[in-house]
């Protein structure tokens, strides 16, 4: 089975759980405490904004800048993006959602044993994608897809709000440690703190039922990510995750992609079960 095969049939499963709704919620509602041309736009080449302590201020709408339909070809082949779901167009999803390893050399990362027999079961189809039964998609897929997010950034904590089965993300920035014998969870546990203008978090304490992106690499409970946050100016915010799973990958590798601020809009409520039609027709595991 073709990478885009796989790709588009996972696309249409996720898509078959989501609500019919539309793209966006308070649209055109000026979005506070952002400066502004003189054509009322947002100026999204300013200064980053700043909190009260003077730390960069990530809160908002963000979406991923995904890359345009030629390079999608380019990387995944000729007939990527000709069949697709209205609401998840190709041009609306970043390239490490389809392989999270893309820019990795053959060769320089190998999965375990393991987990080769994990990703071929997933590629034969013996495996379903989480979010076709409304489970969670876990990150960092959930931020690279067509679905925006949304961070909320508070003195000691910051909550990210996945449009993408709504599940709120913390993490905490009040100077306490990962827990030493976490329960796995969907999204693990996650601490933060700044270096510089750079928000550096640590995650762990994550269970192995998430695939890092829609072909099916997978993660174990050991894996440990270090992510750095930097608001490069108003409408940009560059990230970068390191993902350190000696279970899974003989060695950590990293992934960088930008997030693009959807300023004067917000996120939809996200209920996956309300309108669910295909569990009942799907072969029991």
């Amino acid at each position: 089975m073709s990478r885009f095969v796989r790709n588009a049939r996972f696309a249409l499963a996720l898509a078959c759980t989501l609500t019919a709704v539309g793209r966006a919620q308070w649209l055109n509602y000026p979005t506070p405490g952002l400066p502004r041309l003189a054509n009322g736009k947002v100026n999204l080449a300013a200064k980053a904004p700043r909190t009260a302590d003077g730390k960069p201020d990530l809160s908002g709408v963000w979406h991923v800048e995904a890359e345009s339909l030629e390079e999608k070809r380019r990387l995944f082949g000729p007939e990527y993006g000709k069949n697709f779901v209205p609401g998840m167009e190709p041009t609306t999803t970043s390239k490490y959602a389809g392989n999270i390893l893309l820019d990795v050399k053959p060769g320089e990362v190998a999965l375990t044993p393991a987990a080769e027999e994990i990703f071929k079961r997933r590629a034969r189809g013996d495996e379903v994608f989480p979010p076709t039964h409304c489970l969670p998609v876990g990150v960092p897929l959930a931020t690279l897809l067509s679905e925006v997010h949304k961070i909320v950034q508070t003195p000691g904590l910051i909550l990210v709000t996945h449009e993408l089965d709504g599940m709120p993300r913390q993490i905490y920035t009040d100077g306490r440690q990962l827990p030493a014998d976490p329960t796995p969870s969907w999204l693990g546990y996650s601490i933060g703190r700044w270096d510089g203008d750079t928000l550096v978090v640590e995650t762990t304490g994550v269970n192995d039922k998430v695939w890092l992106d829609t072909r099916g690499h997978p993660r174990s409970e050991a894996m440990r990510t270090t992510e750095r946050y930097a608001r490069r100016d108003v409408g940009h915010l560059d990230v970068s995750i390191t993902f350190d799973d000696p279970k899974i990958y003989s060695k950590p590798f990293t992934v960088k992609f930008t997030h693009l601020l959807q300023a004067d809009t917000d996120i939809l409520e996200y209920v996956c079960n309300e309108n669910e039609k295909d569990r009942a027709h799907m072969p029991r595991p």
